[in-house]
């Protein structure tokens, strides 16, 4: 489907966006990515242009000649970091989405994905894609679950006014792998605690008592079922990626301790807040129409991070991020 097409992927230097560009160009695709920086490590094959995707004329720009759009760009961070930068994560986000789909719908391209979250599901145990609009999102997502209700519902004006029916909307669980932002003041849990283990930490304080279930993805499987939803499934019905099961953070920090080979004394502090006792998505419809299927576990998929981590110091050091350009 992509080989000799021209495929833009919008925040193409991610966690996310590099793999996607990576398969992308081992299907013959002509890629171009949309960044705000330069890229630390480019690829030689792909071409990058720089700019603001909060502007409609840049949109317009990097849109043009396009056949395929996957649009991956958005504001990314802890949950911390987003109520202390609430705009940030609403609008920024919101002015992306809303002009690369108006400026993809007006420059005739075929398909576009758009990569929404499962933040934008209401408090449950499990997130199954039909019930997202029950209630509002959880409050520690509510702005940029909000920005990402939007862009889902724009696909849905469009499909109904302009018949553009070609539209695969994916909402992918905490996603993480190499490439990913490590700084522990703004990134999620993985990265943050993979830096804070390797920075020699010791006590490592953790909040909680370690039983939270979350579902994490590894980045290479993200970006596969994302190129597997705009072949099979862009009809503009979500589909979650996710991992299939639950982790708990007690899980988590033992496969971040034994990737790294480091034994801190792990101190649970229980007098800080964990949140909701599990966020699971549920990826029956993944499975039965995209035919996806998760490759690499949560153990396997931290080690490949902390061995790249280990590998690549200048790239984890210069990787730019929306909190620190």
């Amino acid at each position: 489907m992509f080989s000799g097409e021209k495929v833009l992927v919008t925040g193409g230097t991610g966690v996310i966006g590099r793999e996607l560009v990576d398969l992308l160009s081992e299907a013959g695709a002509k890629v171009r990515v949309a960044c705000f920086h330069e890229p630390v490590d480019p690829r030689p094959v792909v071409q990058y242009l720089r700019g603001d995707l909060t502007c409609g004329t840049f949109c317009a720009r990097v849109v043009k000649g396009m056949r395929y759009v996957f649009h991956l760009a958005s504001v990314k961070g802890s949950v911390g970091v987003g109520r202390t930068r609430a705009a940030d994560f609403f609008v920024k986000p919101l002015l992306m989405n809303t002009h690369m789909m108006e400026e993809s719908r007006k420059a005739g391209v075929e398909r576009y994905l758009f990569a929404s979250s499962v933040c934008v599901y209401a408090p449950a145990a499990t997130f199954i894609e039909d019930r997202a609009w029950d209630a509002p999102p959880h409050p520690s997502d509510a702005f940029a679950g909000w920005a990402k209700r939007m862009g889902e519902l724009q696909a849905q004006a469009y499909r109904e006014q302009y018949g553009w029916e070609r539209i695969a909307v994916v909402r992918p669980v905490n996603t993480y792998g190499p490439h990913d932002n490590f700084d522990p003041q703004t990134a999620l849990v993985i990265p943050a605690l993979i830096h804070r283990v390797l920075s020699g930490e010791n006590p490592l304080v953790v909040w909680g008592d370690g039983s939270a279930i979350r579902d994490f993805l590894y980045s290479r499987d993200a970006a596969r079922g994302s190129l597997l939803a705009m072949e099979r499934f862009a009809g503009g019905v979500p589909v979650n990626l996710g991992s299939g099961k639950g982790y708990s953070i007690r899980e988590l920090v033992e496969a971040v301790l034994k990737a790294t080979g480091k034994s801190p004394k792990v101190v649970w502090d229980s007098s800080r807040p964990s949140g909701e006792h599990s966020r699971v998505a549920d990826i029956g419809r993944a499975r039965k129409e995209l035919g996806f299927e998760p490759r690499v576990g949560l153990s396997e998929g931290i080690a490949r991070t902390v061995r790249w981590v280990l590998d690549n110091p200048d790239r984890v050091r210069l990787k730019k991020t929306s909190f620190n350009v």
